[in-house]
């Protein structure tokens, strides 16, 4: 067994084979571990039999199985790739001079060390449990989050319950508010509604339709679950509607009886494997803080997927981690001499642009944005991809992106959305050579926009 890699990745979901995937073409050369701790490559895709996958990517509508599938036959294709399975990481440790040293344990070899050049964190992320969200109550069996419950139905073929509450409208719990449906249909069980406690839906606008309204299941906004019931097994819940605060109103608790109480209360980046490296943390995405190029705080060190934050779509995690594993392949061929910066290109640009210009500009944004990745931006001519999220709902807003420097403030890049929703998260590309020299940062934010004028044949 191989000692060294030039580059290491950690997760084989979505991101992590994008990640080696993109490496392995960009320098065919580099040997690359992909490091899964299942059985099988291909994470949560495992388990989403639902189609709607692979739209942007592959311009076709695929299960996440299917999904998954393509990329395990390209990945087969390619010799200097090695996909170990079972794999846990136990420790990281950066080595002196550069490059990491990895302890993996896994049934083959036991206890084992590999070192890379590079490490890609594509660990993806977790669900929030009841006690995350502060539920009173005893400890009944019968709780589940929504990707516990889609694990037991799609990969094990076990009904978790009959009688269902679901808490959280996230895309995990609506999609599963439908195949629970679906599978009781024949059984007398059913889905008794889905209770989000904010006062507006979590997620995709296609999931609250296709999953809810067409199944006459019923959601109630600005309502939670205050407490569980039972004491060996969930006997029932109570739901409490909620101010705009989102503290409880007296007088609103209904109890509801059911046997399974499903979680889909949002999704936490799993980042803990990365503490003794200490990246920086973004306290809003909960992800490290990377540049354009996928690449943290730490030389060397790139984060993807929702490991680096929470994605609506498949296909844009994988864009991150073929983003990270091309760059991390630059950065193995020694061509780099700064974040997504070749030597070939400093050579170019050296006479039209001083070295210092391309130092990393932070990119911030203001309260009318829930975030926006990546956190800073190497200004080195190329486009570059920037995704953020609304801090509410907006419609007919505009984003723009302003240039501040020591003489003032320049407009970059503007665009008008007809509508703008927090769960829907929103890709733009920004060419990097419009960014005057010396900003010292790029802000980002919303402001209204005049809805367009409509003709009567329009409406």
């Amino acid at each position: 067994m191989k000692s060294f890699y030039d580059i290491i990745v950690i997760g084989a979901g979505s991101a992590g084979m994008a990640a080696a995937l993109a490496a392995a073409e960009k320098s065919p050369e580099c040997n690359i571990a992909l490091i899964e701790r299942e059985e099988h490559i291909g994470g949560i895709l495992k388990q989403c039999i639902h189609d709607g996958f692979g739209l942007i990517r592959f311009k076709e509508r695929l299960t996440g199985p299917e999904y998954a599938w393509r990329y395990r036959d390209m990945l087969a294709q390619k010799s200097n790739i090695d996909i170990f399975v079972s794999t846990f990481v136990i420790r990281i440790a950066r080595q002196i001079g550069g490059g990491f040293t990895l302890t993996f344990t896994n049934p083959q070899n036991g206890i084992f060390n590999l070192t890379c050049t590079a490490l890609i964190s594509a660990t993806g992320c977790r669900e929030r449990t009841d006690r995350q969200v502060f539920i009173h109550g005893d400890r009944p069996s019968g709780i589940f989050t929504a990707g516990q419950a889609q694990a037991f139905i799609n990969l094990k073929g076990y009904l978790p319950g009959k009688r269902f509450v679901i808490l959280g409208s996230g895309d995990i719990g609506l999609i599963m508010a439908r195949r629970l449906t679906l599978e009781t249909a024949s059984t007398g069980g059913s889905v008794e509604g889905v209770y989000e406690v904010k006062s507006e839906p979590s997620g995709l606008t296609r999931n609250i339709v296709q999953c809810l309204e067409d199944y006459g299941i019923p959601l109630h906004l600005s309502t939670t679950v205050s407490v569980l019931h039972g004491t060996g097994r969930l006997e029932g819940v109570t739901v409490v509607q909620v101010d705009k605060q989102m503290r409880p109103i007296a007088g609103t608790e209904r109890y509801i009886p059911c046997d399974t109480l499903i979680l889909s209360v949002g999704l936490i980046p799993e980042n803990d494997i990365l503490d003794g490296l200490a990246p920086k943390i973004d306290a809003r995405t909960k992800g490290p803080q990377v540049n354009q190029y996928m690449e943290t705080t730490v030389p060397g060190l790139f984060s993807c997927g929702n490991a680096l934050h929470v994605n609506d779509l498949v296909d844009y995690v994988s864009e991150s981690g073929s983003i990270a594993g091309e760059q991390a392949a630059i950065l193995c061929n020694g061509k780099r001499t700064s974040a997504g910066h070749t030597r070939e290109d400093s050579q170019q640009d050296k006479a039209a642009e001083p070295s210092e210009c391309l130092a990393e500009i932070p990119i911030g944004a203001d309260k009318t944005l829930l975030y926006q990745t990546p956190a800073r931006i190497v200004p080195d001519r190329k486009p570059a991809v920037i995704y953020f999220r609304s801090a509410a709902q907006r419609e007919h807003a505009t984003l723009t992106i302003n240039a501040e420097t020591a003489d003032g403030t320049t407009v970059l890049f503007k665009k008008t959305y007809r509508s703008l929703k927090p769960p829907e998260m929103e890709r733009i590309v920004l060419d990097t050579a419009s960014i005057p020299a010396h900003t010292e940062r790029l802000l980002f934010s919303l402001e209204n926009a005049e809805a367009p004028h409509r003709s009567k044949e329009e409406t």
